[in-house]
C-alpha cells in the first residue's frame, strides 16, 4: 500500500520521511519519549535515519505498520502516531510528541484520525492500546480519542530487557460510528 495522507482541523498526517529524519532525531532526544516508549536509548542519529528511510516505507509496504507523522499545516513536526498490525483485524496504536506541543489535543486529533482511517481503509477491526503503566500522559489521549479501558496486563511490555506491566484500551469502529466488516456481539453483563 502506498502511504496517504490525512488532514484533521488543524493537522496534516503524512508518512515520514528522509526529510524529517533532523525532525525526528531532534524529538527523540527528550528524555520522555525515551522513558515511556520502545525508541533506543540513547536515541541516535542513525536510528532516527533508519526509522525514516526503513521502517516506516517498509510498514506501508507490507501493510504491517502504518506510520503517520503528524504535522502542522507549515510543516513543522508535532509527534507521531503509527499502526501495527498485531494479526488479521488487530491493530496497536502507538504515538509520541514533541515536548514543545504537549497539552494542545494534537495527538488526541491525530490519534482519532488514524483510527477512523485504519477501520476504513487499513483492515483493522479492533484497535488497541497499551502502555507501560504509569504513563498516565499516553492514557490520558487515549481516554479523549475514546478508548475504553481494559485493565492492566502482567509484565506485558519488555522495554530494553525489563518486563514491565502495561495498561491496556481498546477501540473499535462501532465507537467513532462507523460499520465494522464482522458483527461483534458483546458478552451479555
Amino acid at each position: 500500500m502506498d502511504p496517504e495522507t490525512l488532514t484533521t482541523e488543524r493537522l496534516v498526517l503524512r508518512a515520514v520521511g528522509p526529510r524529517d529524519t533532523d525532525a525526528v532525531y531532534a524529538a527523540c532526544q527528550d528524555p520522555d519519549i525515551q522513558r515511556w516508549t520502545v525508541v533506543p536509548s540513547p536515541y541516535l542519529p542513525e536510528h532516527a535515519r533508519d526509522f525514516t528511510e526503513r521502517m516506516v516505507p517498509e510498514g506501508w509496504a507490507d501493510e504491517t505498520m502504518f506510520t503517520f507523522g503528524v504535522f502542522l499545516p507549515d510543516g513543522e513536526l508535532v509527534g507521531v502516531a503509527g499502526v501495527t498490525v498485531r494479526a488479521p483485524g488487530l491493530g496497536e496504536i502507538g504515538y509520541w510528541s514533541v515536548k514543545e506541543h504537549r497539552g494542545r489535543g494534537h495527538l488526541t486529533e491525530a490519534t482519532v484520525a488514524v483510527a477512523r482511517w485504519v477501520f476504513t481503509r487499513g483492515g483493522v477491526e479492533r484497535l488497541e492500546w497499551r502502555a507501560e503503566a504509569g504513563n498516565t500522559a499516553s492514557r490520558a489521549v487515549a481516554l479523549r480519542a475514546g478508548f475504553t479501558m481494559e485493565g492492566t496486563l502482567r509484565a506485558a511490555l519488555e522495554q530494553r530487557g525489563v518486563r514491565r506491566d502495561c495498561w491496556v484500551g481498546s477501540l473499535l469502529p462501532s465507537d467513532l460510528s462507523l460499520p465494522a466488516r464482522t458483527p461483534y456481539l458483546p458478552s451479555p453483563r
